[in-house]
């Protein structure tokens, strides 16, 4: 065994030799990888620049309002359609469905007006009739009856052929559609007739219009959600103090009982599961025969009243089967790594204490977070304006399919004089979309994927920078040999300032590194998308293949950034030099690798299970009006399982992000401890620097692992 480890030392590098000046984090350190430095900050800037342009050529105004055929805006102050905010469109039937009407053009005429038409009607009805003053506003401004006949008028669209009761969806007149015991309608009809005076149904309009009624629904809701948060967020915003408290708590007890306190949780979390197991059953079992508890969640879908789903027998079912396979996971995780827990919580209890000495740590999270923010809502800003940039551009429609100048870009202002009405009559200059012929708008879609890979780079640098910081400050704890006494003065800050000043560069390339595996992770997820309806079995299985080694390999590389950057910290080398020392090293100390295992990941993540749970269903108790201390002050709420499931969201990325913190500090103080052991030999003129407690436990945990593979 000697041998092997002799021959797995020399092909991994030498161990650490013994320095006595060595005692932490380097203070002498250069600029490590200048040129990778260099080439992010040109990329910051010319981001900031690509965002400068997208502002000046963009027009946030294209996205939010719809556009008439002759590309003005609808609402626009200090124009014709001033007062008229909602787009019309011609004939309903052409547009094929919801996302052709509000992402791109419908191919008929589009008018801007001031209100929604409120009747069924048709231009051969109307136009000798008194509701021709009404049906009017609904032409092209300027058009004359009379003066053409009505197919002419048809012909060159400059009047609807039919309009049907509609009513606003963004700023868009959509069919009214409306259920009456089951059966579709508009304006209480099902039978409706055309512009040639034809005899339609409904069913046809709907077909047209595909989806309008699930986009109705959709709106309806989130105005209710809305409304929602905007009764509830001072309750909310107490649920996510209190998940915050509590994790506080959580990390302030693992110090002193970190024992006895993971094993209550271990437990705490399969005693809370079982009985969850027990009560689904308990629901479903006294259910049965009860009149309307059949129903499957579907058929109910979105309901205000919770008790509606809690009378369902299938709800309960699932919630029990669920359970059940959660909690015959725990056990068998359990069952596997019990000899690895006593370590596990060995380092826990270790990890605590470097906290405790380093408070600060607990609230880096919140400089990560707003960081994200900036690089989030920028990128989004970005996207916005770059998707709205252009002038409008025209193209020629036609009723006739074999018209040679369909689709072909013309100028509205000129149009008239051209001999295109001549070729293809009822041909028009509409309004089709955005953009333009200049180089910035010909490489638009370019532009759209340096905006996501910056951001994406932007976002993976962000998360190095926290993690190099957090490595830097709870490694100046462990090569403490006296502590709390020889501990750096603002070991956080001055960790921050190290990794600003020297290594930006080297965070910039393992971040770039990460940047361009996860582009290509998202443009395999664009083509399995793309070939979702194909039936070449082998490139779906080559597709499949590729996002599954594309997956490990950005695995792979998060594991070997990680540890790089907590060399980076400590010895302040390249990013190349110090993710090798950091794999030679885990490399050289494999078994002890192989003790720690993610058990401590998995213990830390029962923690985050078990507070964002309490908190959840306090928050359940409460939204329910469960509480009769607290009855009185229950928001009237249409759903109150919206505020529930953000206080259970929201309290787990709140555990999640102070535990982060913890899971760096072990992963950081593992890696010291296997340099420690490298470097010292426990004897007085080269004492070990970590704890004697964590000393013996590790020492036997490793005896015990190399006797059972020796065996």
């Amino acid at each position: 065994m000697a041998r092997k480890t002799d021959v797995l030392s020399s092909y991994y590098g030498e161990p650490r030799k013994f320095d006595p000046s060595f005692n932490g984090p380097v203070k002498n350190r250069s600029c490590t990888d200048v040129v990778c430095c260099l080439i992010f900050v040109i990329v910051i800037l010319s981001y900031i620049a690509l965002g400068t342009v997208a502002w000046i050529h963009g027009d946030a105004r294209k996205v939010v309002y719809p556009t008439d055929s002759n590309g003005h805006f609808c609402g626009q102050q200090n124009t014709l359609n001033a007062n008229k905010a909602i787009l019309f469109y011609f004939n309903m039937l052409k547009c094929a469905n919801p996302a052709v009407l509000i992402n791109l053009q419908c191919p008929t005429t589009q008018l801007c007006v001031s209100k929604c038409p409120d009747r069924f009607a048709t231009l051969l009805d109307a136009r000798n009739t008194k509701s021709w003053e009404y049906y009017e506003q609904f032409c092209k401004p300027g058009f004359k009856i009379g003066r053409k006949s009505i197919a002419e008028v048809i012909r060159d669209e400059d009047c609807p052929a039919m309009i049907v009761p509609s009513r606003p969806i963004l700023q868009r007149c959509f069919p009214d559609f409306i259920r009456r015991d089951g059966i579709l309608t508009v304006a209480n009809q099902t039978i409706f007739k055309d512009g040639n005076n034809h005899k339609r149904s409904i069913n046809e309009l709907k077909d047209a219009a595909k989806g309008i009624s699930g986009l109705l629904d959709a709106k309806e809701v989130g105005l209710k959600i809305f409304e929602d948060y905007a009764n509830s967020w001072i309750w909310i915003l107490l649920g996510f103090v209190i998940a915050m408290v509590v994790s506080l708590l959580f990390i302030l007890l693992l110090r002193f009982t970190a024992g006895v306190l993971l094993w209550l949780l271990i437990f705490g979390v399969i005693t809370a599961v079982a009985y969850g197991i027990w009560h689904c059953y308990w629901e479903y079992s006294s259910l049965s025969g009860t009149p309307g508890s059949n129903v499957t969640i579907p058929e109910i879908w979105i309901q205000a009243d919770l008790k509606i789903y809690l009378q369902q027998r299938q709800l309960w079912l699932i919630f029990m089967i669920s359970l059940s396979v959660f909690e015959a996971s725990i056990v068998l995780i359990l069952i596997f790594l019990r000899s690895r827990l006593r370590v596990a919580i060995a380092l826990l209890k270790e990890g605590s204490k470097a906290i405790g000495y380093i408070m600060s740590t607990l609230f880096y999270p919140l400089v990560t977070f707003f960081l994200l923010a900036i690089c989030t809502a920028f990128s989004a800003v970005t996207a916005v304006f770059l998707a709205s940039s252009g002038n409008a551009v025209y193209k020629v429609t036609s009723v006739d399919d074999k018209c040679v100048y369909a689709n072909i870009t013309c100028n509205p202002e000129t149009f008239i004089q051209t001999n295109v009405t001549n070729v293809c009559p009822g041909s028009q200059c509409m309004f089709a979309f955005y953009g333009g012929e200049t180089a910035y708008h010909r490489y638009i879609l370019l532009l759209h994927l340096c905006n996501l890979f910056v951001f994406i780079w932007l976002t993976n640098f962000t998360i190095a920078l926290g993690q190099c910081t957090l490595a830097g400050a709870f490694a100046s704890y462990y090569w403490a040999l006296n502590k709390p006494h020889d501990i750096p003065l603002c070991p956080l800050y001055a960790s921050f300032s190290r990794a600003i000043r020297y290594h930006t560069g080297s965070l910039a390339f393992g971040s770039l590194i990460l940047s361009v595996v996860q582009m290509i992770r998202i443009a395999l997820d664009y083509l399995d998308h793309k070939l979702k309806g194909s039936h070449n079995a082998c490139a779906r299985f080559m597709l499949c293949c590729l996002k599954c080694c594309f997956w490990c390999l950005e695995c792979f590389i998060k594991f070997i950034n990680r540890n790089g950057y907590i060399m980076i910290a400590i010895y302040g080398k390249n990013f190349c030099t110090s993710s090798k020392d950091a794999f030679f090293l885990l490399m050289r100390n494999v078994l002890r690798v192989a003790v720690l295992d993610r058990v401590t990941d998995f213990l830390l993540f029962l923690g985050k299970l078990l507070i964002a749970g309490s908190v959840g269903t306090l928050a359940f108790f409460f939204f329910s009006g469960e509480l009769p201390v607290l009855q009185a002050e229950v928001p009237s709420l249409n759903y109150p399982w919206v505020p529930i499931l953000t206080v259970i969201f929201g309290s787990y990325m709140i555990a999640n992000g102070f535990f982060n913190v913890f899971t760096m500090c072990v992963d950081t103080l593992f890696l010291c401890f296997c340099e420690d052991l490298e470097r010292n030999d426990g004897s007085s003129s080269r004492p070990y620097y970590m704890s004697p407690g964590l000393h013996k436990i590790l020492r036997k945990q490793e005896e015990a692992t190399t006797s059972s593979v020796a065996s």
